[in-house]
């Protein structure tokens, strides 16, 4: 690998070998083992992929895992019905519904009622409002915005006093990835379809993340010389030569940008697998929450 690739593979791997050992030490202390339960509606082929990764992590990391499978045109109301079934269940540490929900169903309505502390994926109100506000401390943070930092920080890259831009304002990814930079201390810029001069922003940037869904959007002459880039995006783009037609790239032009970069992330290979191997960490420090704190009780 290029000396100046970022590798979430074996940063995700390495997080996972943690999880792993904390998990086994749990097991040995308390003969308990993490629990995630995971909500998946309908039968989008993307969807099932996702779900049956976080199957094989868990499975890896020996956190105990389950799958609710329900068709698509199962109601709204089911759904939630089931959410406060498992938030009721102590042996359930994590719960995630996958997304995206079919059509006919508020997603909002559905993740809101996830007792906040099970929410691993870290996308409540009250974890988001924890995050935005100073001296409060969520439960969980988002795990592909906290995946984000937790390479920045393996990788040695300063982060207090950098200028950091942000490029897309989602609630899932460029929100999240913003709050938690500021927390270290970084002067963030968040850009999105309506920013004035995005390349010139871009060129000011010690930081780049990419997180606008657009692919290969960010051109090499948006970049300066040894900047940092985090590219977020997944992308398929039509590939002839590939077996399967299509090929994925970033949010970042990676062959122009990757010369100019002090360090970059490739895609596939960088974020994606930090993404799960969060999940697993904040569902085994649910357990470990319990265990150190029983009497409390987030229960809705």
């Amino acid at each position: 690998m290029s000396e100046n690739l970022i590798d979430g593979k074996k940063t995700a791997q390495d997080i996972r070998n943690e999880v792993k050992a904390e998990v086994e030490k749990m097991v040995a202390e308390h003969n308990q083992h993490p629990k995630l339960s995971v909500i998946l509606v309908g039968g989008r082929r993307d969807s099932s992929t996702y779900v049956g990764m976080k199957e094989r992590a868990c499975k890896e990391c020996g956190i105990e895992s389950e799958v609710i499978r329900m068709p698509d045109t199962v109601s709204q109301a089911e759904v939630m019905d089931k959410v406060r079934e498992l938030n009721a269940d102590p042996n359930v540490d994590g719960i995630l519904v996958q997304l995206p929900l079919p059509s006919h169903m508020v997603e909002r309505e559905v993740l809101e009622l996830i007792d906040w502390f099970k929410d691993v994926d870290g996308l409540h109100p009250l974890n988001v409002g924890n995050l935005a506000l100073r001296d409060h401390t969520p439960m969980f943070k988002p795990c592909t915005a906290e995946g984000c930092i937790e390479l920045l920080r393996r990788y040695n890259v300063k982060m207090s006093g950098a200028d950091a831009v942000v490029v897309g304002r989602s609630n899932i990814v460029g929100m999240p990835i913003s709050l938690l930079l500021q927390q270290e201390n970084a002067t963030v810029t968040m850009c999105h379809s309506r920013t004035k001069d995005l390349p010139g922003q871009c060129r000011k940037a010690d930081i780049i993340v990419a997180a606008i869904g657009k692919a290969n959007f960010i051109k090499g002459d948006w970049v300066k010389d040894g900047a940092v880039i985090i590219d977020v995006g997944i992308n398929g783009v039509d590939d002839p030569t590939s077996a399967k037609g299509y090929r994925l790239v970033g949010d970042v032009d990676f062959e122009e940008c990757k010369g100019k970069a002090k360090l970059i992330t490739p895609v596939p290979g960088g974020v994606g697998p930090m993404t799960v191997a969060l999940l697993m960490k904040n569902t085994a420090s649910s357990r470990l929450y319990k265990l150190s704190a029983p009497q409390t009780n987030g229960t809705k």
